[in-house]
This record gives structure tokens, C-alpha cells and sequence, in this order.
């Protein structure tokens, strides 16, 4: 293991000499490698944190030991001392070019970057993050059991994603509450010795105990700077803008009054001018309908795809999620689609080992080349037949050529439509597609 780690070193120190770049917000670069990792790393850190075993075994046993760590937990956020993002800022590389052993991993048939795996490394990344947050000095293992709460956004920027070029990912605590962080995230690929920027993206992650059974205190926020002043002010904003979407979630508000004027003007064009009648439905042109848009997936949850806590790994859900999410899209639109934007991944409930994990994916809104696909998430025990909601999921495709338009056939498909078209005006920005934007499953 150490000579393992000494190589890993050497070939950091090459990797990085000349081409680190500070992360969008921060002003300061690592100032030695101790903040820097191999993707390989991430994992191996975050079980050396929590005390994690890497043998199912003896899972059990490791929780057991996490009992003893509840005294360091802090009674209030004012007895921890105040970090900075500099405090949390990490870079990990992803060494693609320089380790093709790497590759198979990562690589698609059609020799592109598979998308689904990146997920997976931005969501051991943000935990990691958020430890080196939340760092005690005099303990041995964290006490904290720190886990992902929210996507709150990912946007694609206008680069190509080779899988034979270095890949580089960065990222800080952006903002903290009393019991959760939000934090900033950039992927960036090498190119001309340079790295280019991939993605930005932005998760919200939560605090508990050291049993994983209720919420604890993390470090707060100290910003330097007017660059950290705008992101934590941001962060608030994240925050409220949240709130404000959850309050006029279709689930308890009825759609807005030019919101039923579109569902209502959808339902007129789909009736049969022959019969003139409320129940003779006939599709326009070019148009399918939104029940014929679905795929499902089934996947037993097994011990290898369990995270530090011995849940199933957030980052696999996600990459299951969006894979069936790219093969709907797929085909819906006849053609290869390119991911635009994740957005609104809200985890619900934790997913036991064992559980029969079933996903639901459907195409619930497109515009143009764009598809916009929702996917569900619900887990039954193999004891009970109960299913329970763990995830929805949000992807936003677009396509090589224009698709369809998918029509509504029900008040509860047409509600989907319309929690669609939110998600998909809540983009950023138009996306401009390349032939070179080259990211899939």
C-alpha cells in the first residue's frame, strides 16, 4: 500500500506542476499536495475518515465503534471554530491520458467519456469536501456522518469530453447553515496544457451523527474576500430559491393560470374535429404520447454498491438514474442525445443493501432538439412488497435532431408536463450543441 501511495504521489506532483488552476471563487491555490488526491484516493479517504471496513463482514462491527465517537459531537455551532473555503478547497485527478488502465471505467462504445461515472466522482467529492469542512485534529475518525441531500444543479459548459485527456475536478464549501453546506464544484479537462472547464456544479450536503440518526452542527463560514462574499450570497439565494420552488411544488399548489391555459389549449388540439367530442383524442402531428415515452428498470442492491455508511452509494443511484435516463431519451428521439443539465436530485429516503431498486424513466416534456425526462426512484424490501419513494430524479437531453412533441393524455400526466417545462426553463442557458460535445452514458 505505501509504494502504491508513493507512486501515486510522484505521479500527482507530474500532473500537477504547471497546470493547477485555482477553482472559480477562490483566489489561492493548494499550497502543498495534501489537497490534492488520485480519484483513486477519494474512497480510501473518506473510509479512513469515518472508520469505514472495506469488508461487508465486518460492517456491522465498524458502526458499532462510530457508538464511541458521540462525545465529540458539538452541543451548538458556536463552540466550533469558524472555517474558510480555502480550509475545505480540494482538487482530485482523474488521470485518463497519463493511466489508460483508467479508461475502461470511463469509456463508452462509441469512445466517449461515460457521464454517468463522473456523477459517481462528483458525489464522493462533495462528501470529501464537506469532511475536510468539518476537519477535528484530535480525533482520529470524524464523528460526523455527513451525506448528499440535494443536486441542487449541474450545467454543462460548450467543451468536448475525451476519455484519452486528463481529467481534473475542484471544489469548495460554498455556504454553510447550522446543519448543512453547500458546496461549489468544477470539472475541467486538459487540453493544449491547458484545463478547460467541463461542468459546474452545485450540491447540498447535510450533517448527522455519528449513528446516522439525527442532525449535528457543522463548522461555520468565514469569507475573505468580495469573490467569497458573492458565493456565499449566492448560497443564500440557492437557498431561498429552493424554498420558493418547493412551496409551488404542483403537489400542493394547482398549476398557475397560464399553466392550465397550456394544458387546456394541448387538450383542444388533440381532439378528433370529426367526432367534436370531449372523448375521441387523436395526436397532432408529429406528436407522441406521453405513456409511450416510458422505460423501467429493475436492479438488486447488493453489498458492493454500499457507501461509507453501508447504504447504497448515492453516486450509484445517479448513475443508474441517468443511463436509463439517456437510453429514453435515446428512444424517444432516434438518435444519440447529449446531456445538457441535472437539476433538482432530491435523495428522500436512504436505500438499504438488499433492496430491489426499481426506476421509472419518461419523457414528460421536449421543446426543439430538447427532451426533458423525469425519473423515479422506489425501493421494496425482499421481506415486503411496500414501495417507497427514495428519488426523483431531473436530466435535461438534447438531441442531434429536432424530436417530437410529447402530448399529455391524463390531468396527472399533464401535471408531469408542466413540473417538465419549470425544470427545463430553470436552465441556465441555452445550450449550443457541437459535434465535439461528446458526453453520454
Amino acid at each position: 500500500m505505501q509504494i502504491r501511495r508513493s507512486r501515486i504521489r510522484r505521479l500527482l506532483c507530474t500532473l500537477s506542476k504547471g497546470l493547477l488552476a485555482p477553482s472559480r471563487g477562490l483566489t489561492q491555490e493548494p499550497q502543498n499536495l495534501e489537497n490534492v488526491f488520485h480519484i483513486s484516493e477519494v474512497r480510501d479517504k473518506l473510509r479512513e475518515i469515518v472508520g469505514a471496513s472495506t469488508n461487508w463482514r465486518d460492517h456491522v462491527k465498524a458502526m458499532e465503534e462510530r457508538k464511541l465517537l458521540h462525545s465529540f459531537l458539538a452541543k451548538s455551532q458556536k463552540g466550533l471554530p469558524p472555517r474558510t473555503m480555502k480550509d475545505s478547497y480540494i482538487e482530485v485527478l482523474l488521470p485518463l491520458g497519463s493511466q489508460p488502465e483508467l479508461r475502461e471505467k470511463y469509456l463508452t462504445v462509441q469512445n466517449t467519456v461515460r457521464f454517468g461515472r463522473i456523477l459517481e466522482d462528483l458525489d464522493s467529492l462533495g462528501v470529501l469536501i464537506c469532511y475536510m469542512h468539518n476537519k477535528i485534529h484530535s480525533a482520529k475518525m470524524s464523528p460526523l456522518s455527513i451525506v448528499t441531500a440535494l443536486v441542487d444543479k449541474i450545467d454543462m459548459c460548450k467543451k468536448s469530453l475525451s476519455p484519452e485527456q486528463d481529467i481534473k475536478f475542484s471544489g469548495h464549501v460554498s455556504w454553510v447553515g447550522k446543519t448543512s453546506m453547500e458546496v461549489k464544484m468544477h470539472m475541467f479537462q486538459l487540453h493544449d496544457n491547458e484545463f478547460s472547464p467541463v461542468l459546474d456544479a452545485t450540491f447540498v450536503m447535510v450533517a448527522r451523527d455519528s449513528e446516522n440518526k439525527g442532525p449535528a452542527f457543522v463548522n461555520p463560514l468565514t469569507v475573505e474576500n468580495p469573490e467569497e462574499e458573492e458565493l456565499f450570497r449566492q448560497g443564500e439565494l440557492n437557498k431561498g430559491r429552493r424554498v420558493a420552488f418547493s412551496s409551488t411544488s404542483l403537489l400542493k399548489m394547482a398549476p398557475t393560470a397560464e399553466e392550465r391555459t397550456t394544458i387546456h389549449e394541448m387538450f383542444l388540439s388533440t381532439l378528433d374535429p370529426k367526432t367534436i367530442s370531449f372523448r375521441s383524442r387523436v395526436l397532432p402531428p408529429n406528436a407522441v404520447w406521453m405513456e409511450n415515452s416510458k422505460l423501467k428498470s429493475l436492479d438488486i442492491c447488493h453489498p458492493q454498491k454500499r457507501n461509507i455508511f453501508n447504504r447504497i452509494f448515492g453516486g450509484f443511484l445517479m448513475r443508474k438514474a441517468y443511463e436509463l435516463g439517456w437510453a429514453t431519451a435515446c428512444n424517444f428521439g432516434g438518435s444519440r442525445p447529449f446531456i445538457v443539465a441535472v437539476d433538482d436530485i432530491m435523495f428522500q429516503k436512504p436505500v438499504e443493501v438488499g433492496s430491489l431498486l426499481f426506476l421509472s424513466a419518461q419523457v414528460c416534456f421536449t421543446q426543439g432538439n430538447y427532451i426533458q425526462v423525469r425519473v423515479h426512484s422506489e425501493v421494496a424490501s425482499l421481506q415486503d412488497k411496500e414501495h417507497m419513494t427514495t428519488n426523483v430524479f431531473h436530466f435535461t437531453f438534447m438531441s442531434e435532431k429536432e424530436v417530437p412533441l410529447v402530448f399529455p393524455r391524463t390531468y396527472g400526466e399533464s401535471m408531469l408536463y408542466l413540473d417538465g417545462q419549470r425544470h427545463f426553463k430553470s436552465m441556465s442557458a441555452p445550450v449550443t450543441l457541437k459535434r465535439d460535445y461528446v458526453v453520454e452514458p
